[in-house]
């Protein structure tokens, strides 16, 4: 999202007031210093809508603490059985739990595993269990409702945002006013962990003799897994930037410090944050309340191009190291076609926002992908290592080498997939399909090797099937409906099933000269039979006894059925790309 860049940092506190682990939201230095700002993938990505993971706010603090006690004794670690047995729920929601958790930690647990099969940290457990309760941030309403009513359907009891947030609404009104912008969502975010840090930090600590405030303390090594929520902009580890633990030797492990001096060291940099992102905002308001939407970046939209191989202007922040910028935006896309390698990739995360009508190739490794608000667009994920996130899609074609999918609120779309984790879907969807991968590029081999996605697990078929109300939505719901499971998805006919060929605009080498992932034995046997059916009518037609008019007429008319198929499949703009190697 084209956002003023979020992660310019504040002002420098003093030289005094850092040294006593304080920093003043009013300090300032010529200096800047690093801006603590929230992991946003484990809001993102870790959220689960699962009602026996969501507990009550009055209640959450003292039931985790229960749980806490409950878990503690089998030692520092869960396995999805335990977790299972204490919070009541099926062993398969369980190792989903597990698995979501391992996607979303800032690093590998190598005693968790990557796909979360083995045990987890019970202080990362407890984190992820508390940020469940987080509500994600109401859309703005739009200031021209009617004028967009005719062109959506009006939101359901199921649909939540998704007909505030309809790319077709997005195209007609050319304004996103009414969305959430990073910065927004940021600032949500920061203030959900300013509410609620006390009570984190408290089930964090450790008592040293009585039960009283001043006994409750935090090691180092806990204080460190406060990176799951939180992270300085520069990319400096949390011990780092805390006077308190700064600077320690590794051979000599810092003295427990007090739990009360964390949680307020923490939340003057969160005040020290959100100050400053308020002023920020309030400035960029104020210089463009005559000006068109800056968050809309139309220099995105640009109406019969077919190649744009580079980030257009706007689309992210400036590659400085004074800013910290872990995602690349693809935005606003209108009858266009765009390919993203991994030169164009600023970060580990990509994003694909209201995109219509185009093919999107996006073919790098990366850790995290989401598909928001798109329709009408073939969108090709080459290798993504964590997590693909598709929500409020429609007649669009995902085409995704992953470890994990989540499919959320989309309609009438069709997914080739190659997966490690049953895909996850949820929402308010109609009409999916799913299909095995289907297509290659010549590094897909060795962009699937390093972000550890394995060609020879695909689980396509085997979709993972939760509720359709996200609890995480502040919408409110009529009662009984999060009892309703979601629609799943079908799986793709295979007289159906086609291969997806992507040009190659680029003369990049490489080993893969195939789909690495194995193709099922019926959709084998479809397609030879169409290469089969092709030849014969080749050959039939060559021995055709017609004179040079009738094999012109004949041509014509394969040539009008061709084009006739093209448009209804809307395969039309992938040729158009394939014309232009």
């Amino acid at each position: 999202m084209a956002d003023e860049p979020l992660d310019a940092s504040p002002s420098a506190p003093s030289a005094a007031a850092a040294a006593d682990g304080v920093f003043s939201p009013s300090s300032s230095s010529a200096a800047p210093a690093p801006a603590l700002r929230p992991r946003r993938e484990a809001f993102e990505h870790g959220l689960l809508p699962i009602p026996k993971l969501i507990f009550p706010e009055g209640t959450l603090t003292q039931t985790l603490a229960q749980l806490k006690e409950r878990l503690a004794p089998g030692g520092p670690r869960v396995g999805a059985a335990a977790l299972a047995e204490a919070l009541q729920i099926p062993a398969e929601q369980a190792a989903l739990a597990l698995g979501t958790l391992a996607a979303v930690l800032p690093a590998e647990d190598p005693a968790l595993g990557e796909d979360g099969a083995g045990e987890a940290d019970l202080r990362d457990l407890l984190l992820f269990l508390y940020i469940q309760s987080y509500k994600r941030l109401v859309p703005r309403g739009h200031k021209d409702s009617p004028a967009v009513a005719d062109v959506w359907p009006s939101t359901s009891a199921f649909d939540g945002c998704l007909s505030a947030l309809s790319p077709i609404q997005f195209i007609r009104c050319n304004s996103r006013r009414f969305m959430p912008s990073q910065a927004d969502e940021e600032a949500h975010q920061l203030s959900y962990l300013q509410k609620h840090m006390a009570n984190i930090l408290t089930l964090l600590a450790e008592s040293l003799d009585g039960e009283d405030d001043d006994s409750m303390v935090l090691t180092m090594e806990t204080f460190e897994h406060l990176g799951f929520l939180l992270q300085f902009s520069e990319g400096t580890p949390l011990s780092q930037g805390a006077s308190f633990f700064a600077n320690s030797d590794p051979d000599m492990p810092a003295a427990p410090v007090p739990a009360s001096l964390v949680h307020d060291w923490i939340l003057q940099h969160i005040a020290s944050t959100l100050e400053f992102m308020a002023e920020k905002s309030s400035a960029k308001e104020n210089s463009q309340q005559n000006a068109s939407d800056p968050d809309v970046t139309m220099s995105d939209a640009v109406t019969n191009t077919r190649i744009h191989s580079s980030s257009p202007t706007g689309t992210s922040a400036p590659n400085n190291p004074g800013y910290y910028r872990n995602t690349t935006f693809v935005e606003g896309l209108s009858k266009t076609s765009v390919v993203k390698q991994t030169s164009d990739m600023k970060g580990h995360s990509i994003k694909v926002l209201n995109c219509h009508d185009s093919v999107i190739y996006i073919l790098a490794p990366l850790k995290y992908a989401t598909v928001y608000g798109c329709s009408d667009t073939t969108i090709v994920l080459g290798a993504i290592g964590k997590v693909v996130k598709v929500e409020h899609c429609e007649r669009v074609q995902i085409i995704a080498a992953s470890k994990r999918i989540c499919i959320a609120n989309c309609r009438e779309c069709t997914f080739y997939l190659g997966v490690n984790n049953q895909p996850l879907i949820l929402g308010d969807n109609h009409k999916l399909q799913v299909a095995p991968f289907n297509t290659y590029y010549p590094l897909l081999g060795e962009h699937l090797a390093q972000v550890g996605v394995d060609p020879n697990v695909n689980k396509w078929d085997k979709p993972f099937v939760l509720g359709v109300v996200d609890p995480h939505d502040s919408f409110s719901h009529p009662a009984g409906v999060s009892d309703v499971q979601a629609e799943s998805a079908t799986c793709l006919d295979p007289d159906q099933f086609m291969n997806f060929l992507i040009p190659s605009w680029f003369e990049t080498q490489g080993p893969t000269k195939y789909n690495p992932f194995t193709l099922p034995e019926v959709y084998w046997a479809s397609q030879r039979k169409k290469h089969a059916s092709l030849e014969d009518i080749q050959k039939n037609i060559r021995e055709l006894e017609i004179d040079d008019n009738r094999k012109k007429e004949l041509a014509c008319a394969l040539h009008a059925q061709f084009k006739d198929w093209l448009y209804a499949s809307g395969n039309i703009r992938q040729l158009y790309c394939l014309q232009g190697e």
